[in-house]
């Protein structure tokens, strides 16, 4: 099993089909706190949703197109993290995150965008990275805020979230930005 240790609390793992049931249990437990700015959540019904997910995740490890990850803390699986898009051509990562609702408020969050930021410029040689989050998700939107990223832009209805639009604030990252 692959591991990437970031602290003696936070680790990352590659998602296994073995980690469906505890993941769909961390989402249907946290089902209201994430549909608030999550689209996925509603489609999310049985443990075999999970399963699809977690096999369409590893598919985009092996293609090389995006790399999702599982958050351990503590040793549990608190949510998941990744680079959504691998952007070879531009050489540009897309991060992508959740934890469930326990999870909230230990910084952990902060810490993995900052590892996955980290291993986007000096592991995998990428030139830039994005976060975007919904307008009004304040608590997302102060991850990459924390890490020194630059606002660059709002992004008008940028997505359906069940329903009504949600605007979108784009984040980005610089690898000769990240060194100073």
């Amino acid at each position: 099993m692959f591991t990437y240790k970031i602290d003696e609390e936070i680790s990352l793992k590659l998602p296994e089909i073995a980690d469906a049931d505890h993941v769909f249990e961390l989402t249907d437990n946290s089902r209201d706190h994430l549909r608030e700015w999550l689209g996925w959540v509603d489609m999310t019904k049985r443990v075999e949703d999970t399963k699809a997910f977690i096999q369409l995740s590893r598919k985009g490890y092996i293609e090389n197109k995006s790399l999702t990850t599982f958050i351990l803390y503590k040793g549990e699986i608190a949510g998941t993290a990744g680079y959504n898009e691998i952007d070879w051509t531009n050489k540009v990562a897309y991060i992508g995150y959740w934890l469930g609702e326990g999870y909230q408020g230990k910084g952990i969050m902060t810490r993995v965008a900052k590892a996955l930021t980290d291993y986007a410029f000096t592991g995998l040689n990428l030139n830039r990275v994005d976060i975007k989050a919904a307008y009004e998700n304040t608590k997302s939107r102060a991850v990459p805020e924390r890490l020194g990223f630059v606002e660059e832009g709002r992004i008008r209805q940028a997505e359906w979230l069940y329903d009504h639009y949600v605007d979108h604030v784009v984040y980005g990252m610089l690898k000769a930005e990240w060194k100073k």
